[in-house]
């Protein structure tokens, strides 16, 4: 049932091309530290499971994030400067000045639009062959909120479970949520972070598409001052990897 498992990663790369690093209005020392507050970090290698499909986003969501909607009116970030081209960093402030139509078109048609058709592809390529499509959005979040989250805890959670009420069945988030806290780790749902993704041909259309998203609290499996791997590194990928094959694709 393997075969039927899809992992979208759309934030763990770091890479700014060069190409577009002098549009970006942030000194090397900013910029290394938005990198570190806004990447996924490490996530294409704890979530890694053979014979699973990757979808892997090759560049930094700095450059364009493949999860926001390509109407800013549809996108409730956009208000923030975060839409699917950032004019804003994660603290407010400028971090490119506002891409004219022609430089937002060339971002989005050399990065946006090739992987969501490879993605699209890995959807249609699964349901031709199994009655069923399981995605894992594969994501972490910091343990404190940055000033763009529209939350504040002063205490946050190991894993946050992300759903959509037409994608993601209740025993799938039942079966992960028993499966993390048999582990001793603590489980929310749809907070700090909502929502799980699907490709924009099956959003809301095709039921046999289902999606739950997986968030990591970043201090479970790295030290979010420096970027380094804790020690635990290893048992933290293993633990998910077991909760994803042994629980949700097996259900």
């Amino acid at each position: 049932m393997i075969d039927r498992l899809i992992l979208h990663i759309p934030h763990s790369s770091p890479l700014i091309p060069p190409g577009i690093r002098p549009a970006l209005a942030l000194s090397p020392a900013e910029l290394q530290q938005e990198l570190l507050a806004m990447t996924d970090a490490y996530t294409d290698e704890l979530f890694d499971i053979p014979e699973a499909t990757r979808i892997i986003f090759p560049v930094s969501r700095l450059v364009v994030d493949p999860e926001r909607f390509l109407d800013d009116a549809q996108e409730v970030m956009a208000a923030r400067g975060m839409g699917v081209v950032y004019t804003h960093t994660s603290r407010g402030e400028r971090l490119r000045p506002t891409p004219t139509a022609k430089e937002r078109t060339v971002l989005i048609e050399r990065y946006y639009v090739p992987h969501h058709h490879a993605f699209t592809q890995a959807v249609d390529a699964v349901l031709a062959k199994r009655s069923t499509c399981l995605i894992i959005d594969c994501h972490s979040f910091p343990a404190i909120a940055h000033p763009y989250e529209n939350v504040t805890d002063v205490e946050r959670l190991d894993i946050c479970l992300g759903t959509d009420d037409f994608h993601t069945p209740s025993w799938l988030v039942q079966a992960a949520m028993d499966a993390f806290e048999s582990t001793g780790l603590r489980v929310a749902v749809n907070h700090p972070f909502s929502g799980t993704f699907v490709p924009n041909q099956h959003y809301r259309k095709e039921p046999r598409v289902q999606s739950l998203m997986i968030e990591v609290n970043r201090t479970k499996y790295m030290n979010e001052m420096t970027g380094d791997r804790l020690t635990c590194f290893w048992d933290i990928k293993a633990l998910l990897n077991m909760v994803v094959t042994s629980v949700l694709v097996n259900e």
